[in-house]
């Protein structure tokens, strides 16, 4: 993604994000709404049309999540929890499309920073809210120059661990945080320097410590294909080979949860492929 001289694009996160112009209007618009009172009965409707959101999301029906949770935002503009779902739902929908379509991804990326600032503007006690602003501006990161990337990357830590102080069982923010640390120590010491030299502070990561993320990630949601990919490629960094394939492996026999994962599960396949060479 990035040159070698520059922090490795993922770490701003192919799963994380920051952008827009227009981001300063919406949020204004959540805020003057927020003070107007609702009735109970309309609290009731909000949450049901929530729940058959949620649903469709889960379906992988994203086109009728999207309609869905925009109508709760035209009644309530101010809701956090639609706000964050929309953030998550736009990174799932930019992740569905094959990483050559560019342009099609970015307006879902850019519009999921939108929904995920309007969440934290509303309601910043919502760990979701952080681990999905996180991600949309790590998915974000390619289209900027270096320096903005290592204040993405500073931004993307601080609000993996305010989502993790908020819900320390978090395991999307955990599975984020175990690639961030993977990706910053994969950096060399050329690169480090360089980076903190020209570009600025970055932060801190280690091999250890993102092993420490990712396992507890999929102890605390053993279901996500994206856990065990992460942790068999930092094995495979590691040149802990056979425990890659065993987690690679492993993975496979998950469900599919995202549109994206089918593409996941191809990558899955072909690293198997290669790094079994190596065991034998």
């Amino acid at each position: 993604m990035s040159c070698k001289t520059t922090i490795p694009a993922f770490i701003l996160l192919t799963a994380v994000l920051l952008c827009g112009n227009y981001s300063g209007i919406f949020l204004a618009g959540n805020l003057s709404y927020a003070a107007k009172p609702y009735k109970t009965s309309s609290r009731q409707n909000l949450s049901g049309t929530l729940q058959t959101a949620d649903s469709a999301f889960y379906a992988m029906n994203y086109e009728a999540a999207d309609s869905l949770y925009s109508l709760i935002l035209e009644e309530d503009p101010g809701n956090a929890h639609a706000n964050w779902r929309l953030a998550r739902l736009y990174v799932s929908m930019g992740e569905a499309l094959s990483p050559e379509n560019t342009e099609e991804r970015q307006p879902y990326y850019e519009k999921a920073v939108q929904h995920a600032e309007a969440c934290i503007m509303n309601n910043d006690v919502i760990a979701e809210g952080h681990t999905w602003f996180a991600a949309s501006l790590g998915v974000l990161a390619d289209n900027v120059g270096p320096r903005e990337k290592i204040k993405r990357a500073n931004i993307i830590k601080s609000e993996l661990d305010r989502a993790l102080e908020l819900n320390p069982e978090d395991d999307v923010a955990l599975s984020i945080l175990g690639s961030f640390n993977r990706e910053i120590a994969d950096m060399g010491w050329l690169e480090k320097v360089f980076a903190k030299t020209f570009l600025g502070s970055l932060p801190e990561g280690s091999q250890e410590e993102a092993e420490k993320m990712l396992k507890k990630a999929i102890t605390v949601n053993p279901r996500v294909i994206r856990h065990y990919h992460e942790l068999g490629k930092l094995y495979r960094d590691m040149k802990r080979y056979p425990e890659a394939v065993a987690v690679l492996q492993e993975a496979l026999t998950k469900p599919v949860l995202m549109k994206s994962d089918e593409r996941r599960l191809e990558n899955i396949r072909a690293l198997i492929k290669k790094l079994s060479k190596k065991v034998d």
